[in-house]
């Protein structure tokens, strides 16, 4: 009996010294749907068993804004977690509060595979500050059918403004009873047009020389962009829900049939291609209009990635690195693109779905990759850095919408230029 109790005391000390061994990594992120929360938990249950010195502990924190001011707040407070997910506007903001370290810090690490537009992105000042995880960029939907039935051809879906203007005087007189043209009203695609045409959003090189003072939006591109909503609304070739950055309502309705163009996020080629089969019709993906005239310069990456806190122990913060490079290695990035349509991340990972046939089998997505790998790097496609880019965003947002109520084109960009360049002056100022 003695030697028993001994065994189990034994046994009780040893399963004690391994928890205390064991480092936890709390993985906070803002995905709240099962399917890639699930995806998310089945990653870090495999890289547990894998590892057993360290535990990764997922936990979804709310919308992306909720996560970053939740780490912000719980690492002044000395109890940040290892991993959290940041998006892309929220670089300037991360940097900016003091609290995390850059990912290329944590120790050696080769980021050669990661997709060139992709990591450009994160890397700021020559350090790569987070590890790309769920990215994406706009893309053209159309309905295949209704460009039929209004006598144009589906294998070439319109490629820049003017071609889109075109496209869309001949689905007016085609009386199909459908609007040409709906898209949220984003100020990530002004961005993206921006880039397009080959300037900047912001100042100083995107904020990326210096810190960003002034927006961009007295120039000649950002007037083609607004003078482009305007001819739309004119025409009554353009809707949209009235609501600002309303992905869903603006996804409802392309997948009701409602307008025959639309773009969104390269992220919504499945979910989209699933609503269009239930409604019935063909869907295709074609690369952004572009302002015509212009030479095409590619995307502007959207999504998120995965940021480590500093001040936190060595064994957590290499763990958490670990583990980033485990859910996005080639083979988790691939299948992450199958489940999801965000961008794979890693070459490796495009080599790897081109060798499956993937693209042969879903061969939308291909025109997605091939606009974000021709992408040209510059200030304007690396995408701005700006501690105010929530603000700025709907700032910009209001100014399309005040064209669209009406407003001269001139009028609204002076306005949201003067009401941008004043929300970034008033968080610059606490840096001063």
């Amino acid at each position: 009996m003695k030697k028993m109790m001994l065994t189990l005391a034994l046994m009780a000390m040893a399963t004690a010294q391994t928890a205390q061994a064991q480092t936890t990594v709390d993985f906070w992120h803002s995905f709240g749907d099962a399917k890639r929360t699930g995806w998310i938990q089945a990653r870090a249950d495999e890289f547990n068993k894998a590892n057993p010195g360290v535990k990764v502990v997922p936990t979804y924190k709310g919308s992306y804004n909720d996560s970053l001011q939740a780490t912000i707040l719980a690492a002044r407070q000395g109890k940040p977690p290892a991993l959290v997910q940041i998006f892309e506007v929220g670089s300037q903001l991360a940097l900016d509060s003091g609290v995390f370290q850059p990912v290329s810090s944590v120790k050696n690490v080769d980021f050669g595979d990661y997709i060139k537009p992709v990591i450009n992105y994160y890397t700021i000042n020559g350090k790569v500050n987070s590890l790309p995880f769920n990215s994406s960029s706009p893309v053209l939907y159309y309905n295949k059918d209704l460009m039929k039935k209004a006598g144009l051809d589906p294998k070439k879906p319109p490629t820049t403004f003017g071609g889109m203007l075109d496209a869309c005087k001949k689905i007016e007189a085609a009386k199909l009873g459908v609007t040409c043209f709906g898209m949220s009203l984003n100020g990530w695609f002004i961005e993206q047009w921006m880039a397009q045409q080959g300037v900047t959003l912001l100042n100083n090189d995107n904020g990326r020389k210096a810190r960003a003072t002034a927006t961009n939006l007295d120039s000649a591109a950002a007037k083609n962009i607004f003078t482009f909503f305007k001819t739309l609304q004119d025409n009554k070739y353009y809707t949209y829900t009235g609501k600002l950055e309303d992905w869903d309502g603006s996804d409802a309705i392309f997948n009701n049939q409602k307008v025959v163009f639309h773009i969104t996020s390269t992220a919504d080629i499945g979910n989209n291609g699933e609503a269009a089969k239930k409604a019935g019709f063909q869907m295709g993906i074609g690369a952004l209009p572009i302002v015509s005239g212009t030479k095409r310069n590619g995307v502007v990456i959207g999504g998120a990635s995965v940021w480590i806190p500093k001040g936190i122990p060595k064994p957590q913060a290499e763990g958490a690195l670990d583990f980033a490079l485990y859910m996005t290695n080639t083979k988790n990035m691939a299948d992450w693109h199958k489940l999801t349509g965000y961008y794979p991340v890693r070459q490796s990972s495009i080599d790897l779905l081109r060798k499956q046939g993937w693209f042969t089998q879903t061969p939308l997505q291909l025109v997605a990759f091939n606009q974000l790998t021709q992408t040209v790097p510059s200030p304007a496609t690396a995408g701005g850095l700006n501690g105010a880019a929530i603000q700025t965003r709907k700032i910009i947002e209001e100014g399309v919408q005040k064209v669209l109520s009406g407003s001269s084109v001139d009028a609204a960009l002076k306005e949201a230029k003067t009401r941008a360049d004043a929300a970034l002056a008033e968080y610059n100022a606490n840096f001063k």
